[in-house]
């Protein structure tokens, strides 16, 4: 499926900075795994990424990052730019702009932010608001070596397209826990990444998702 910068404005514009947050629902781990929530005597820490879309002329892609291996949190995983809210930010959005500059040297002059994804909450007791912009190139980019090992480009019709959304399961602590997976190339997005890229589906398309088994055929 192809989408268009101004179809994201479209369907992103109910949820755009300034506008009432109407329709947005809390999603997270929790999502096929009871109990699997954040525990309820922790208190919730906010937390933003940015989901950035890259205006291609061959089509828009979605901007990505492999977590360096040694971090203590989600080592080595595939993530959007992002962290907790620190108490100079002003809202989410000032977050996500501010994380995105620090992690991967993307200046916040080259992003429309034209809406944000439903809430996400983790095991570990962080609340995610995740920031749609669109990016326009050209620009340049200047990892953060500690946290970030390498940034790749995902086409955005490969996140759109139901025939790649995955449901996986693994027992972890003796109990078996579903997600959602993304296999793109020879990387494997999962996780909260992973159920936001399923969100974004969802947002642009208007469809529900469906997950597929394992090892399902796959579009390129």
């Amino acid at each position: 499926m192809s989408v268009t910068p101004e179809r994201v404005r479209a369907r992103l514009a109910a949820f755009a900075p300034g506008v009432r947050q109407a329709g947005l629902r809390v999603r997270g781990d929790h999502d096929g795994n009871p109990g699997l929530g954040p525990p309820a005597d922790k208190p919730l820490r906010p937390a933003s990424v940015l989901v950035p879309l890259i205006d291609r002329p061959e089509g828009l892609t979605v901007l990505l990052t492999q977590r360096t291996a040694h971090l203590h949190d989600h080592a080595g995983q595939v993530s959007f730019p992002g962290g907790r809210l620190e108490p100079d930010d002003p809202d989410a959005v000032a977050a996500a702009l501010r994380e995105t500059e620090e992690e991967i040297g993307l200046a916040r002059r080259h992003i429309e932010v034209v809406g944000r994804l439903d809430t996400y909450r983790t095991r570990t007791a962080y609340e995610v608001t995740p920031v749609v912009g669109i990016v326009r190139p050209p620009f340049d980019l200047a990892p953060d070596d500690f946290e970030v090992a390498e940034i790749f480009e995902m086409p955005l019709a490969f996140a759109l397209s139901p025939r790649n959304h995955e449901r996986h399961s693994r027992v972890f602590q003796g109990v078996e826990r579903h997600f959602w997976v993304l296999p793109f190339e020879d990387r494997y997005i999962w996780g909260a990444t992973a159920g936001m890229l399923v969100n974004l589906y969802e947002a642009l398309t208007g469809e529900q998702a469906v997950a597929k088994p394992p090892g399902s055929a796959r579009t390129p």
